[in-house]
């Protein structure tokens, strides 16, 4: 089994934006860097910055939609964030100073009755991904391909939020890879889970809108509503596009 690597994605603000890289150095240990770096608590939260805590102290995709119309870029020296929406002014800000400014932005954006958004919080050491333990998701393309047969819609592979793409498998050869280890450019990564998915993924990336039932046809045709898998980082080492994937 090899696959190529087609996508790199990070998201350096959690369920607010994501961006293209062609290249990263994944460390043992630890997520993708840059990828959900930051989070937006809500009014209800109990994160406080010390330990991880789990999505549901966040504002989400899955809770409103039109978030996964966000597209982020990440200056690494500055640490700054740049945010673009199509129903937005585009914003530039330092998370860790002007975190009042990206809540103000993104505000027009959030239904009356959810939860409030009220400030940007990291945990030093990991990205705020949605396991306890440091993961990265890896997406297979053929399999986002027979899902989008099966709803009849074209389905953009960034609707799932992901952290790699891989062209060149088997649709759902990635559900045999739980518990193996995958060789990919000069890092080595260990399978750990599958994706259980939720609401955002109805959102197209592009509008926001909800355009598209995934969950409901995951579950009528494959009896679940899994897609993706987490991987962790065995051996640290450098990735770029082109790079073959390999299990081991």
């Amino acid at each position: 089994m090899t696959g190529t690597l087609a996508h790199i994605w990070r998201h350096p603000i959690k369920s607010h934006g994501r961006e293209s890289l062609d290249h990263v150095t994944l460390a043992a240990g630890e997520t993708l860097p840059g990828d959900r770096l930051w989070a937006v608590a809500h009014d209800a939260s109990k994160a406080d910055g010390s330990a991880w805590v789990p999505c549901v102290n966040f504002t989400r995709a899955a809770k409103v939609g039109s978030l996964t119309a966000i597209r982020s870029t990440l200056d690494e020296e500055s640490g700054r964030i740049a945010l673009t929406h199509p129903e937005l002014p585009p914003l530039e800000f330092d998370p860790a100073t002007e975190g009042q400014r990206m809540i103000d932005w993104v505000g027009p954006l959030m239904p009356a009755d959810r939860a409030r958004s009220v400030r940007l919080v990291q945990v030093p050491g990991r990205g705020m991904t949605d396991t306890p333990f440091p993961s990265i998701s890896l997406l297979n393309s053929a399999t986002n391909q027979a899902l989008s047969e099966a709803i009849g819609i074209d389905l953009s592979p960034e609707r799932w939020r992901g952290n790699l793409l891989i062209d060149g498998l088997d649709p759902w050869a990635e559900w045999d890879w739980i518990g193996r280890s995958l060789r990919l450019g000069e890092a080595v990564l260990k399978v750990e889970a599958r994706i259980t998915r939720c609401n955002a993924t109805k959102a197209n990336p592009a509008t926001g809108e909800t355009d598209a039932d995934t969950l409901g046809t995951l579950n009528a045709t494959w009896g679940h509503q899994d897609f993706g898998i987490y991987v962790t980082v065995a051996e640290s080492g450098r990735i770029a596009l082109g790079d073959r994937l390999e299990l081991i």
